[in-house]
Formats: C-alpha cells, sequence, structure tokens
C-alpha cells in the first residue's frame, strides 16, 4: 500500500492553567493543566480529504495548528511523507517540510493583513521561501494564482477590505497555494461565510484539489459540508478520536453513541418521522475529565465498565470505534 502523506500517532497538547505559583502555594493547590488533545492517532493518505467534527472545545483545532507547527506537541508524533518532525529541529531544517504544509484560517477578515495590498499578501510565502528570482517572476506568479482561485489579476492592487467574505477567502486560498503544497488544513474555511458563498468556497476547493492533487484536513463542526468534502471522517470528544471511519460508512451506519447524537442534530429535509435524540448535557471540563469513557455522563448506553475503564479505539467493520457498548454489541441497530 502507498505510504500516508500524513500520519499522527499519539499526539496530544497540554496547557498549564495554574495560578500564580504564589496563589498556588497560599492556597496549596497543584499545578492545573487543561488537555485540550489527550492522544489522537490517524493517517491521511494522498489526494483525499480528512475531517474531523466534533462539538466547540474538543480539541480539533488545537490538532490543526499542531501539524502546521503553530503549537508544539506535548506527546506523541507527526510524520509527513516518511519524515518525522522534530519539534526541536530548527526553523531552517523544517522549511523544506513546511513549504509543503500550509493553513487556510476560520477568518477571512481577521487572517488578512489590512495594512497590505492583496500582491503583498499572497507573495507572502514565495518570498518567506525564496521561490522566486525577482519582482516580474514575483508578480507573474501572484497573478497566475490569484486567477487560480478566480479573481483577477489587477486585484492584487487592492486592499482586503475592498472584497467580501468570499473573495477575502479566496485571497487566503491563493495565499496557501504560493508556495506549492501538498497538504492543506483548513480550520473551518467557511464557517463565516454566507450559506450561498460557502458552496462557491468548497466548490473551488475541491476543484483544486482534483487539479493539483492537494491532501485536505478539513476542520468543521458542520456536518453538512464535511458529507459533501470528506473520504473519511473522526469524531472527536474531550481530546480524543471516539469514532475514524470512511464518510459515506459513518453518515449510513454511525456506531458510536455520541455519533449518532451528533447526526441527529443534521436538519431532516426528506421528513421521515424517525425518532431523534438530541444530545443531552454538556462536555465536561477537560481540566478535570471523568474516569473511564469520557463521554458516560451523556450517554443513553452506558454502564458500569463505561465508568472505570477507558475504551480503546478498535475495529468494528469498516470503522474504528472507542466504545464498550459497540465493542459488547449492546447498541441497537
Amino acid at each position: 500500500m502507498t505510504r500516508p502523506l500524513v500520519e499522527v500517532e499519539g499526539l496530544a497538547r497540554r496547557f498549564d492553567v495554574s495560578r500564580p505559583w504564589l496563589a498556588r502555594l497560599l492556597a496549596r493547590e497543584p499545578r492545573r493543566f487543561l488537555h485540550a488533545v489527550a492522544g489522537v492517532d490517524f493517517a491521511i493518505p494522498r489526494g483525499t480529504t480528512m475531517a474531523l467534527v466534533g462539538e466547540s472545545g474538543c480539541g480539533k483545532s488545537t490538532v490543526a495548528r499542531m501539524l502546521v507547527g503553530l503549537l508544539r506537541p506535548s506527546a506523541g508524533r507527526i510524520v509527513f511523507d516518511g519524515t518525522p518532525l522534530d519539534p526541536d529541529a530548527g526553523r531552517k531544517a523544517l522549511a523544506p517540510i513546511r513549504r509543503r504544509m500550509q493553513m487556510i484560517f476560520q477568518d477571512p477578515y481577521a487572517s488578512l493583513d489590512p495594512r497590505w495590498r492583496v500582491e503583498a499578501i499572497v507573495a507572502e510565502p514565495l518570498d518567506a521561501f525564496g521561490l522566486v528570482r525577482d519582482r516580474a517572476e514575483r508578480r507573474e506568479r501572484v497573478a497566475e494564482l490569484l486567477r487560480a482561485v478566480g479573481l483577477s489579476p489587477a486585484d492584487g492592487r487592492k486592499y482586503p477590505h475592498e472584497f467580501s467574505g468570499g473573495q477575502r477567502q479566496r485571497i487566503s486560498i491563493a495565499r496557501a497555494l504560493a508556495s506549492r503544497p501538498d497538504f492543506l488544513v483548513c480550520d473551518e474555511p467557511t464557517s463565516a461565510l454566507d450559506v450561498s458563498v460557502q458552496a462557491q468556497i468548497l466548490n473551488l476547493m475541491k476543484e483544486l484539489q482534483e487539479q493539483l492533487g492537494l491532501t485536505y484536513l478539513l476542520i468543521s463542526h458542520n456536518l453538512a459540508v464535511v458529507s459533501v468534502m470528506a473520504d473519511q471522517v473522526g469524531v472527536m470528544y474531550l481530546g480524543r478520536i471516539v469514532e475514524l471511519a470512511p464518510a459515506d460508512e459513518l453518515f449510513a451506519r454511525p456506531r458510536h453513541p455520541y455519533t449518532r447524537l451528533l447526526l441527529d442534530t443534521v436538519p431532516d429535509l426528506e421528513m421521515r418521522r424517525r425518532e431523534r435524540a438530541p444530545v443531552a448535557g454538556e462536555v465536561p471540563s477537560p481540566i478535570d475529565p471523568p474516569p473511564g469513557c469520557a463521554f458516560h455522563p451523556r450517554c443513553p448506553f452506558a454502564e458500569r465498565r463505561c465508568r472505570a475503564e477507558r475504551p480503546a479505539l478498535l475495529p468494528a467493520g469498516p470503522a474504528r470505534v472507542a466504545c464498550h457498548a459497540v465493542e459488547e454489541g449492546r447498541l441497537p441497530a
């Protein structure tokens, strides 16, 4: 089999949220850590799209930032095209790999410098990685990138405030493509846009993937977007992946109780009058997660084992599921 372009093994990230040292000393309290990502494993084959979904605060955006080097992992490793990424390696040593992975951010209004012209914004990766020889080549490459995302080369002389939200996200995509990456991390790329514009951006992303052979990691809470874009889906809950499956399989036969509850929030346009079980309760604190399965306080199928033993991510047909009820066959079909 062909080696996946991206492999993640035991990836974890915790944040120190302790009070200042003197306050802790006076109150005799220990340091406190927020476990944003608590050990995830997945692989993304070249030219495909993997989506990470889950409620806000589940850790999916933290995974995205670790992959592109914006956050340092607390544990685990990332392998890109067969090369492990060493967080202790210098910037110069990692530059050839970092050039091949870029990120599209959620808010196109905040991710573009309002003081820069579009030409300078799109050309920033070209300058950072030394990919052009002179100004003429730089200008030609920027024009090519703007045309690729449906904009005019003349737009390079304008400032971000002169564009709509959808056009700004096209500029962000052009900037991400400037270094000729193989892998794009897309963190909620359409959530800040109008619904009518979302479809245009998603269609553009799919066209670019087909033309350039791009590999995507899509971070989203919008299951409708995921069903259109993704080849495989990882469902995250409180820093862990609880179900990992091909997209068609996950939407047709969700196995984990949390996945089922998430899918029950999707509007039923065919009005089949099926019973729905909305997600009950709130996500526990990642500072003090519950013992056993983190989902057990909200799970209608939880039993004693669920409260005491953390489930492993085990094969269940074409999927992998971390659930004792699935393992024991206690869930209704």
